[in-house]
């Protein structure tokens, strides 16, 4: 048996010698055990402290959800550093039990490997109950990507198609608090609380052939190919029907079917899962007028299901109901494989902004929302999520405000006296 800080170690057994109090001890980059796990494990007391008896340390480990970390570039690192914060308050204080490793992505990566994310990096989102993501990317990198060719998409684009992460989620629920930092009007902003479901492996962002090309006379042209099969179409509407069913009941599709091919077979293939739904009321609006009523009434959208490229531009939009898009938390879903596992990928949608990059004053909110669907969804702790929830709402309620939504940019919160005052309001929820 060896000594390691306080704790003694042996096959199959952990001995806390000297104390009777529920430990935490560090081990490569995750808690064991938290008082929630000491609670399954046999209590046997001993002169001068007590032991635990456990299988042994490696299926302690094997059982904790896994938290893959991937901050990214610029502000990605910035706002996923004091997400972390977040997570390490819960797992010390909250029982959250998750083993917690971090990786690069985007830039990072290829500046080191030369490619914007490894196969080595790919499995272990493979095998990860969910990935947390900051943002990639900046003008250092941009030329690359835009040559094109799968191994130069950028490494949240070759995710997302590796793991097949086909529905992305973007809620947009506006904070009370928060009523002033919109573009519009408080009364139209007050009590929204909508879904956008984007189709994210297929369409106009991943169909061939696309490129410029040079023609004979020397004039250029750049080419996209927008595209669906009907099973592509049909899986993500599937998703929203049943995410409408678990809410209001009202599912809103969006396509440009008076003018796109593709958009015709996308409103044939809803219309045609619809009466498997009978309980949801359906409506079908083209991307203009979606856009429009986004901004003139909000309020009547419920769930919001639309192809690749709609879903980015509309989500953005819906965004700024909130204030910002650092307010804007995303989760990114795969199917469920027979094990009953489904990758899952959580990310804020502001990007890596490398114009404010190295300042301190990026919204760290939205990456924080973006573990609280982490912990919703994908690591099984629901309360946790409202806790998270809660503690930025009593922030902002505070006054605080980072640039993107302060009033009087003069008087903004940084980046880290944000993420102060979550963690401050941590401690009061229960």
């Amino acid at each position: 048996m060896r000594r390691i800080s306080g704790v003694f170690a042996a096959a199959g057994r952990i001995e806390l010698v000297g104390t009777h109090k529920p430990y935490r001890h560090r081990f490569a980059s995750c808690h064991y055990p938290s008082k929630r796990a000491l609670h399954r494990w046999t209590l046997i007391l001993i002169p001068g402290g007590c032991r635990y008896q456990i299988p042994s340390l490696r299926s302690v480990l094997d059982n904790m959800k896994k938290l893959l970390v991937l901050p990214g570039d610029h502000i990605g690192v910035e706002v996923i550093d004091q997400t972390l914060r977040v997570v390490d308050w819960l797992r010390t204080h909250a029982d959250l039990e998750v083993d917690v490793t971090t990786d690069i992505i985007g830039g990072a990566s290829w500046d080191r490997h030369g490619t914007f994310v490894t196969d080595t990096v790919v499995e272990k989102c493979r095998v990860a109950d969910a990935i947390l993501f900051g943002a990639e990317g900046g003008p250092k990198w941009d030329e690359i990507k835009a040559r094109g060719g799968p191994k130069m998409l950028s490494g949240l684009r070759q995710l997302r198609k590796d793991l097949d992460l086909f529905a992305n989620l973007r809620p947009v629920k506006p904070f009370d608090a928060l009523d002033d930092a919109s573009s519009l009007k408080p009364e139209v902003v007050r009590g929204v609380d909508l879904v956008v479901v984007r189709e994210l492996t297929s369409g106009i962002y991943y169909g061939q052939p696309r490129g410029i090309e040079t023609r004979d006379d020397g004039s250029r042209r750049g080419i996209d190919t927008q595209s669906y099969t009907d099973a592509e179409i049909e899986r993500i509407v599937r998703f929203g029907f049943e995410l409408a069913m678990s809410r209001r009941k009202h599912l809103t599709s969006v396509d440009k079917a008076n003018v796109l091919r593709s958009s015709v077979l996308w409103r044939d293939v809803v219309t045609e899962v619809a009466p498997d739904f009978p309980q949801v009321t359906l409506n079908h609006l083209y991307v203009d007028n979606a856009t429009m009523q986004l901004v003139r009434d909000p309020k009547q959208f419920d769930v919001i299901v639309t192809d690749n490229l709609f879903g980015d531009i509309l989500s953005d939009g819906a965004a700024m109901i909130t204030g910002s898009l650092g307010m804007l938390p995303s989760a990114s879903l795969g199917p469920v494989d027979s094990s009953g596992h489904r990758p899952a990928l959580f990310e804020p949608v502001h990007g890596s902004a490398p114009d404010i990059a190295g300042q301190g004053i990026a919204n760290p909110i939205a990456a924080m929302l973006s573990l609280a669907m982490a912990l919703r969804l994908a690591l099984e702790r629901p309360d946790l999520a409202d806790r998270v929830e809660s503690a930025i709402a009593g922030a902002l309620n505070t006054g605080l405000r980072t640039a993107d939504i302060a009033a009087d940019p003069s008087k903004a919160t940084s980046t880290t006296e944000m993420a102060d005052a979550v963690l401050a309001k941590l401690a009061l929820t229960s």
